[in-house]
């Protein structure tokens, strides 16, 4: 069930190959990303998925992590908007988490912690309980705040709490940016069926370096 279908060799080939596959639907459409009105999502970066001791371990996690250091240090330094959720769970608010999977994330796990690779001080952590970010959050209202219209959203696990975010930014009414290589699951099949949804109904698939060249000649906020 699990594959390292990303690593740091080959995950620009194979998030090239990715984008190929969902071109054609990425074309219906003329998004523009603009850096100055959009926020970037770091989701779930916590060493629960990214340990390799642990049982929720994501192969894939560690192929990803230099680029999205990339990009977070990119947002930090022209000041836009970076958000880090943190999964967490309670007997109380954890609902069909408790019933879906073996255990519960919880907070006094030392793994729940979000990795040291991020600096958690160029943005707001926000603790979540469900897949989706905005549930029973304050994400919406930061964002709106802020004059927010477009997301990015990239980290942990893309057929979970990342596709279900960009559906729910979506329903909200922000325009989502989805990096092929900014999120890992545990295998490529899951990767690649989120891939399709989302980019036939709910966001626009891309490769992360283009997300980074245009985050670079932005003017901040």
């Amino acid at each position: 069930m699990k594959e390292s279908y990303f690593s740091v060799e080959t995950v620009d080939s194979k998030a090239l190959e990715m984008y190929q596959q969902v071109a054609q639907f990425c074309k219906r459409r003329s998004v523009q990303f603009t850096p100055e009105r959009s926020a970037l999502l770091m989701l779930d970066m916590q060493f629960y998925f990214i340990d390799e001791g642990s049982h929720a371990f994501v192969p894939s996690s560690r192929a990803i992590i230099p680029r999205l250091q990339k990009l977070v240090h990119i947002y930090a330094l022209k000041g836009l908007p970076i958000l880090f959720t943190r999964h967490l769970n309670t007997p109380q608010d954890a609902a069909m988490m408790a019933n879906w999977w073996a255990d519960l994330v919880t907070s006094a796990n030392p793994s729940s912690q979000i990795i040291p690779d991020f600096d958690q001080n160029t943005g707001i952590v926000i603790v979540k309980s469900q897949y989706d970010a905005f549930h029973k959050t304050d994400l919406e209202s930061i964002l709106r705040d802020r004059g927010v219209t477009q997301v990015v959203i990239c980290g942990l696990m893309t057929h979970l709490c990342c596709e279900t975010t960009a559906r729910s930014a979506f329903v909200r009414g922000f325009e989502v940016f989805f990096p092929i290589d900014g999120t890992a699951t545990y295998n490529e099949n899951f990767h690649m069926a989120s891939l399709l949804n989302l980019a036939h109904g709910f966001a626009t698939p891309v490769l992360l370096k283009e997300i980074l060249s245009a985050a670079r000649e932005a003017h901040g906020s």
